[in-house]
C-alpha cells in the first residue's frame, strides 16, 4: 500500500519547562510502582500506597475544604447532523432554551457555559456539591482511598479529577457529567443546581461519555471495571452495559443511533512505554455495539491493519476519534503518535497516515502524559477539513481531509490542547488550552484562532449543548 508522504518538519524544539506539577524521579517512581500495583489488584495498590500516607493525607484535607466562511447552504445544513453525534446538535431551541458551549474545568470541579458567538462567559456550575459527602466514603474505605490517591498522582498530576465529561438533557434541564475521583456519573439540576441522581460506575473511576441522539440514552466508560454502563438520562438507571478492553476510553454512537463505535487504551498510566514492551499495556479493542442490545458486533484487528500500513511499532491504544460525514471513514490518534491515521470503516484497513510535526522530539516517551502525543481530533461537517490538537506540542493545526495538507501550526507556550470539539454551525472548532485554562475558537477554512476565552482550572472536554433560559443566573 501506498501511504503520503509527511510533510517537511519545522526545526526542533527542546523539552519547555511546565507551570504545572512536574514528575520528579521519586513521584515517577511511585506512579509506576502505583500503576503495577493497580493492575496486580487492589490489595497491592493499598500496600504501595501506605508508604505515602502522609501526602496522600494532606490531599484529601485539602480537598475537603470549600472551596470563516460563508454561511452554511441548505445541503451543508443537513450534513451537520452527523457533527459530534449526541452532543444535542439536533436540539430545537426554541423561545426557551439557548445553545451554550460547555466546558468542564477537571481539576476545578466545575463547568463553565460560554455562548456560541461571542465565546463569553455566561455562568459556572459546580458539579461537586457534594464534595466532603464523598471524601468521607472514600476516607472510610482503604481500597478507595488507594485507588483516590493512585487517580490523583499519577493521572491527575497531582490534582483530583472532577469532571471528565459531560452532556447537557435535550430539555435543557439537566447536565450529566462523569467525575472519574468519585467513579461515578451524576445529573446536577441546571435551575436548582443540585443533584437530581447519581450512578456509582464499576470499579475505581468514570471515564469518557456519550449521549444518544434521541437525547435518552448516556454511555460512560468505567476505566477500571473494563466495562460501559448505558444509563437513563432522566433516572440514571442502567438500561444495559457492555464489556470492553482495558481502560476503557472513547464511545461515539454512529447509524442514526442504532450502533456504538467503542475504544478501549489499556493501561496509559504504566511507565512500559517502549515500543517493544506494548504488550504488557493490556487489551485494547475498537469495536461496534448494538445499542439496543448492547451485544458486541465487531471488534477490529488493528495489530494486523496497522502492520499492513508499515506501523508495526504504533501503539494500538485508539485515542479520540472522528468519522466522515457518511460514517464510513475513520480518523482516529494513537498512543504516542504525532498525528492519525484514517481507517475504512467495512475494510477495517488503514488506508492513510497523516505524520504531524513533532516539536519535543527529545522528550522521552516515558514523560509523555498517559501517552497522548496528540489527544483531540474533530472533522467539519462537510467531511472537508479535520481540526487537531497537538497536545505534547502544544499546538492546533487544520487539515484537508482530502490532501492531507495542513494549515500553520499554532502553537500556544505550555497550552497542553486537551479535546477539539465542532461548533454547532460547522464553521469553528473549539480547543481546550488545558495548561493555560483557556478555550480557543478556530477557523475550520483557515487554521487561526479567531477567539479565546478563559475558564476554570484544567478544562478538557468541550461539549456543545442546550439550557433553559429560565436556569441561567
Amino acid at each position: 500500500m501506498s501511504l503520503p508522504t509527511p510533510h517537511a518538519q519545522p526545526p526542533s524544539r527542546r523539552p519547555r519547562p511546565t507551570r504545572r506539577r512536574a514528575l520528579t524521579a521519586p513521584r515517577r517512581a511511585l506512579v509506576g510502582a502505583l500503576g503495577i500495583a493497580l493492575a496486580a489488584g487492589p490489595v497491592a495498590a493499598v500496600a504501595v500506597a501506605a508508604p505515602d500516607r502522609a501526602r496522600t493525607t494532606t490531599a484529601v484535607a485539602a480537598a475537603l475544604e470549600p472551596g470563516a466562511g460563508t454561511l452554511l447552504d441548505d445541503v451543508r445544513a443537513a450534513e451537520i447532523r452527523a457533527v459530534e453525534r449526541g452532543s444535542t446538535q439536533d436540539v430545537r431551541v426554541g423561545r426557551k432554551k439557548r445553545r451554550v458551549v460547555f466546558v468542564g474545568n477537571n481539576w476545578e470541579g466545575t463547568a463553565d457555559l460560554l455562548r456560541p458567538g461571542s465565546f463569553k462567559r455566561i455562568a459556572r456550575v459546580d458539579v461537586v456539591p457534594d464534595r466532603e459527602e464523598r471524601m468521607a466514603e472514600i476516607l472510610s474505605n482503604p481500597v478507595r482511598l488507594a485507588f483516590y490517591a493512585a487517580i490523583q498522582q499519577f493521572i491527575g498530576e497531582g490534582n483530583d479529577q472532577l469532571v471528565d465529561d459531560m452532556y447537557s438533557s435535550n430539555d435543557g434541564r439537566l447536565l450529566v457529567v462523569s467525575r472519574p475521583s468519585y467513579a461515578d456519573v451524576v445529573a446536577i439540576d441546571l435551575r436548582t443546581r443540585e443533584i437530581v441522581w447519581r450512578f456509582a460506575v464499576d470499579g475505581y473511576r468514570s471515564d469518557h461519555m456519550a449521549l444518544s441522539p434521541d437525547g435518552r440514552t448516556v454511555v460512560v466508560s468505567a476505566s477500571t471495571g473494563n466495562v460501559v454502563h448505558a444509563l437513563d438520562v432522566r433516572t440514571g438507571e442502567e438500561v444495559g452495559r457492555f464489556e470492553s478492553g482495558g481502560s476503557p476510553h472513547e464511545s461515539v454512537f454512529i447509524d442514526g443511533g442504532r450502533r456504538i463505535l467503542h475504544a478501549s487504551i489499556g493501561m496509559v498510566y504504566t511507565p512500559f512505554d517502549q515500543p517493544a514492551l506494548d504488550p504488557t499495556k493490556d487489551e485494547r479493542v475498537l469495536q461496534v455495539v448494538d445499542a439496543r442490545t448492547f451485544e458486541i458486533e465487531r471488534r477490529y484487528d488493528l495489530r494486523a491493519a496497522l502492520d499492513a500500513a508499515g506501523l508495526e511499532d504504533a501503539s494500538t491504544a485508539v485515542r479520540p476519534l472522528t468519522l466522515s460525514p457518511d460514517e464510513q471513514q475513520v480518523y482516529f490518534q494513537l498512543s504516542f503518535m504525532h498525528g492519525f491515521v484514517q481507517m475504512d470503516r467495512r475494510s477495517g484497513e488503514i488506508v492513510r497516515v497523516k505524520r504531524l510535526p513533532d516539536l519535543v522530539p527529545e522528550l522521552p516517551r516515558e514523560l509523555y502524559l498517559l501517552d497522548s502525543a496528540h489527544h483531540g481530533i474533530a472533522m467539519d461537517p462537510t467531511g472537508r477539513r479535520i481540526c487537531v490538537a497537538g497536545t505534547m506540542s502544544d499546538y492546533v493545526t487544520v487539515v484537508d481531509a482530502r490532501s492531507f495538507r495542513r494549515t500553520r501550526l499554532v502553537v500556544r507556550e505550555d497550552g497542553k490542547p486537551y479535546w477539539v470539539t465542532p461548533s454547532h454551525d460547522g464553521q469553528h472548532c473549539y480547543i481546550s488550552w488545558s495548561g493555560t485554562d483557556e478555550v480557543s475558537k478556530v477557523s475550520y477554512r483557515t487554521g487561526r484562532i479567531v477567539r479565546t476565552t478563559s475558564v476554570g482550572d484544567h478544562p478538557q472536554r468541550v461539549r456543545n449543548g442546550v439550557v433553559r433560559k429560565s436556569h441561567l443566573r
